[in-house]
């Protein structure tokens, strides 16, 4: 797809960060807001994606998730057309049944 004559296209971030200790659990948490905040949404665990409307878009997201890096980790960054995004295949496992809802009022037979 095009957006005034620009590709648009899909930033997907990938990371994997400690969280062994109390100050890396807040650099995960800021890091994982600071992509919230930034307008991703989570695709999977340590997986989020946003959409960008062109090349130097993306561009700008990508150098703003590098200043926010945690010092340990480790970050990818992936960028793909429309198009290569709609041609993801996406597998589920065995769909988990939802509970029965209780009754509303006891039943007398």
């Amino acid at each position: 797809m095009t957006f005034g004559g620009l590709n648009t296209m899909w930033i997907i971030v990938l990371f994997d960060l400690p969280t062994d200790t109390p100050k890396a659990r807040k650099e995960y948490t800021q890091f994982r807001k600071h992509l919230l905040d930034d307008g991703y949404t989570m695709m999977q665990y340590s997986v989020y994606m946003r959409h960008s409307a062109s090349d130097e878009n993306a561009l700008v997201h990508t150098k703003r998730v590098k200043l926010a890096l945690p010092p340990d980790g480790e970050v990818r960054i992936i960028k793909i057309t429309d198009k290569q995004f709609g041609n993801i295949d996406v597998f589920y496992g065995k769909r988990r049944k939802s509970i029965e809802s209780p009754p509303l009022q006891l039943q007398f037979f």
